[in-house]
């Protein structure tokens, strides 16, 4: 039986343990690249409005330069693994630096919704390489005695860049303008390429495996993936079924998924390589990566709409606001690099999710007068469960696949945490408006007519506006509309935190399906 070292293309585990310098500053150049792909999908919610204005969209269309991005990078995460090991690592990560950089310069240059579609589009699919391979490469150039130092790196970006994104990109249009979302990745995007290229040497190519690259299970994957992650950012806002469009994708889906599969799991050269499912450790680890990833990119948006819609936060307050998150994370990660050697990983990702979950609850209790003081403890909560999940879960379901199996594997892997977030944010926009709707009848009929209370606000309302002359009775009735909603809102999104948290608590019980690691597999490091 071939084992992995004798297998063309694979990445190869050195047989010292240490640092590698090259090694080292390779995957450090590679970190930076990762983060600049994930900061991406988060750094331009912030300034949609400016975006829209500047390249002349409508509301509904102006949601398309993050819809685009996400669709096409879930298209590439699962394809990166076949990829790595056609071109090797140095030429796909390369490629996809320099395509990112590029495709960065050419949304900065848009001048209508439909070319920055294509680029953003563009910029996603070749960009979102980047992200597993960098997964990957660290179970296999690192030993297992180094990832206490390694795995919290990669722990961090993964879940500080989307944190810090909408930050970053309100500061930047406030600042200087929306072109400088893109253009503030052209310099360090060449300096990423350009250390790649130089750098990397942990595998060689193998082009003989492109004979048997299935290009119709390529076209399954990108109508399958593509129609599941629009069906879950339009559903929502579209009432689901009650759209047509909504509807057919759907069944697109579902069939396009079906043939993938199929096609997938009878072939003898797979695009996918799904026999990492047959550790156990992976598969519940993915199971958990899918929740963490409503935990991080649901309440990267949840906290945001909160600020926005109750508080009419600017971009700049929201990110002052929810910095202590950032923070949090950036003290645990050391802390969680060390824990990881010692502690039972179940033990950590338990208490992470049990952190969530009282974050969560906390949370439940908010109401509009709600501020920064209220909000600091379920934040620090949500940094420090995301450090504590993040490290341990990539560790356990990454940290003992052969060499072989780690480039389709990270894939995977990576793919189960955007695919968490997108159902997660389905889920919270969808409980979020019916709620609210919920809300607002209940709250109709308190402040009707009739009703003292309701009654004898309004009139102080008046009052309040009397200068306004004979426009004060309407301009208080609009102030009174406006606080019904402001509650509305706030009680449905208290919804949403008390639905999240039976969630996370519930999580908890699946963790027996985990084995603790008796050794760590993957790669050294010479």
């Amino acid at each position: 039986m071939a084992t992995a070292a004798t297998i063309s293309g694979a990445l190869q585990p050195p047989a010292r343990t240490g640092f590698n310098k090259r090694h080292l500053a390779a995957f450090l150049f590679m970190v930076f690249g990762m983060f600049m792909a994930i900061l991406d999908i988060q750094i331009v919610s912030s300034s949609l409005a400016e975006i829209q204005a500047g390249i002349s969209a409508s509301a509904d269309e102006i949601s398309w330069v993050q819809t685009s991005y996400l669709i096409a990078e879930v298209v590439m995460i699962p394809l990166s693994g076949m990829l790595s090991r056609i071109l090797s690592t140095r030429i796909l990560f390369t490629t996809s630096a320099i395509g990112f950089t590029a495709m960065s310069f050419m949304c900065a240059m848009s001048g209508s919704i439909n070319e920055m579609m294509v680029w953003r589009a563009l910029q996603g699919f070749i960009g979102g390489a980047m992200i597993p391979t960098v997964f990957a490469v660290t179970f296999t150039i690192f030993p297992a005695d180094k990832r206490m130092i390694v795995t919290p790196m990669i722990g961090l970006i993964a879940t500080l860049a989307p944190t810090i994104g909408p930050t970053v990109g309100g500061y930047l249009t406030e600042l200087l303008s929306w072109h400088w979302l893109f253009l503030i990745n052209v310099i360090p995007g060449i300096a990423v390429a350009a250390g790649a290229w130089l750098l990397i040497d942990f595998d060689k190519p193998d082009l003989k495996l492109a004979k048997n690259f299935d290009w119709l299970a390529l076209a399954l994957l990108a109508v399958f993936l593509g129609t599941l992650e629009y069906v879950l950012e339009e559903g929502p806002g579209d009432n689901w079924f009650e759209s047509r469009l909504i509807f057919s994708l759907t069944l697109t889906c579902i069939a396009s998924g079906t043939a993938f599969f199929w096609r997938v799991l009878t072939s003898d050269h797979p695009l996918v390589d799904f026999t990492a499912f047959k550790n156990r450790n992976f598969t519940s680890g993915s199971i958990f990566s899918f929740t963490m990833g409503i935990g991080l990119y649901g309440l990267t948006y949840l906290y945001p709409v909160y600020l926005a819609r109750v508080h009419h936060y600017s971009a700049l307050q929201i990110g002052e606001t929810l910095f202590v998150t950032g923070v949090a994370m950036f003290a645990t990660a050391p802390i969680a690099g060390r824990l990881s050697a010692k502690v039972d990983p179940r033990v950590m990702i338990g208490l992470g999710f049990i952190g969530f979950g009282i974050g969560t609850w906390m949370a439940s209790a908010i109401t509009v007068d709600w501020s920064y003081s209220e909000l600091l403890i379920p934040q620090i909560l949500r940094g420090v469960s995301l450090m504590l999940c993040m490290v341990t879960v990539t560790n356990v379901s990454l940290g003992t696949l052969s060499p072989l199996q780690l480039r389709g594997a990270s894939g995977l892997f990576n793919l189960t945490r955007n695919l968490g977030g997108a159902v997660g944010l389905a889920i919270i926009n969808t409980v979020m408006n019916d709620r609210m709707d919920l809300h607002l009848a209940r709250l109709h009929d308190a402040v009707s007519w009739g009703r003292p209370v309701a009654e004898g606000t309004l009139a102080n309302m008046t009052a309040a506006l009397s200068p306004l002359g004979s426009d004060a009775g309407a301009a208080a009735l609009m102030r009174l509309a406006a606080m019904v909603r402001r509650q509305a809102m706030t009680m449905a999104i208290a919804d949403v935190f008390l639905l999240l948290t039976f969630l996370f608590f519930g999580i908890v019980f699946l963790l027996p399906l985990m084995r603790k690691p008796s050794a760590a597999g993957g790669g050294g490091g010479h």
